[in-house]
């Protein structure tokens, strides 16, 4: 028998990762899982608001396609408009709340989205979005 042959016991192996390198490796994952997520949600907020900005432009062919048909007369409600929109359903914003539909004069009209906070005003992606932007 050689001295290859014979078991040791006091080398116990170099063939398995210690506890401080599989912790090493936890920690990056961990790192690089958080930078991700933050880029994520971030990109879903950009989503909300291009989603928004694309529907008040929809909500607004439609008041358009509404006045054409009704000699130029603005809706009363966006209600009023949804059977010119596909679906024939006036959508809520991609927060949960309904758009406001004002109208400002005879021939004028606003749709504003309150941003992800619902409330007037606001900054960032609280702010509100309108189809006066």
């Amino acid at each position: 028998m050689t001295d290859r042959d014979t078991p040791r016991r006091g080398n116990r192996g170099t063939a398995g990762f210690t506890l401080v390198e599989l912790m090493v490796v936890v920690a990056i994952i961990a790192i690089l899982a958080t930078t991700a997520g933050i880029y994520l949600f971030g990109a879903l907020d950009d989503a909300d608001q291009a989603k928004a900005k694309s529907e008040i432009k929809s909500l607004k062919a439609a008041v358009t396609a509404y006045m054409l048909k009704n000699n130029r007369k603005l809706p009363n409600t966006l209600e009023e408009v949804a059977p010119y929109m596909d679906p024939p359903k006036i959508p809520k914003d991609p927060w949960g709340n309904p758009y406001t539909y004002t109208k400002e004069g005879s021939r004028n009209f606003k749709i504003v989205s309150l941003g992800r906070d619902g409330a007037p005003g606001g900054s960032d992606y609280d702010a509100d979005i309108s189809s006066e932007d």
